[in-house]
């Protein structure tokens, strides 16, 4: 039996994203649901409106970037804004054709992780940033080196994230994170 490549990409279990240099391409329809918009609102649009605030994607792009080269892919789990506003934790994972420059094209795949996990409290870019190392298991000075920032703004953002939780214990702060409460 023949594979068709382009009903594999359409049907995928997952969303599919193809780009050139951070505009969509191409996507399948599990992208559109998940995002609650058409295709044809998709392709040709930067990836900048699938995330929170323009200053999110700026961030995630300069440091997706010098992984993507090193390594040719990258992944993490953020939160994505749908076309409704809606924001979401999402699953994101990438491979750069071209390691040399990593954003000039690339296929990604979109994984809507809001049944495992909600956002409820208001957070700000760097929160959510925050929120998701914490997420990995990672302490605050590992969170402030993927960042680029002090593990004391670190600490900062992550007391913070306690107050907005309402949790007593860092663990405790974690297990609201992945509850959505």
């Amino acid at each position: 039996m023949d594979l068709d490549y382009e009903l594999a990409f359409e049907m995928a279990p997952i969303g599919l994203v193809l780009s050139r240099n951070r505009t969509m391409v191409n996507c399948n329809r599990q992208v559109c649901d998940m995002f609650g918009a058409s295709r044809e609102l998709l392709i040709g649009q930067s990836f900048q409106i699938l995330y929170p605030s323009a200053d999110e994607y700026e961030r995630q792009g300069a440091r997706m970037a010098p992984i993507l080269n090193a390594k040719g892919f990258y992944a993490d789990n953020r939160i994505m804004k749908r076309a409704n506003g809606e924001t979401f934790w999402c699953h994101v994972s990438g491979r750069a054709l071209n390691r040399a420059a990593p954003h000039e094209s690339g296929i990604w795949s979109f994984e809507d992780l809001s049944s495992q996990r909600t956002v409820k409290a208001e957070l700000t870019g760097r929160e959510r940033e925050v929120a998701a190392r914490l997420l990995e298991g990672l302490t605050s000075k590992e969170i402030g080196k993927a960042l680029g920032i002090s593990h004391r703004t670190v600490e900062i953002y992550r007391a913070r994230l306690m107050r907005k939780y309402k949790a007593s214990t860092a663990a405790d702060l974690v297990h609201k994170l992945v509850a959505g409460g």
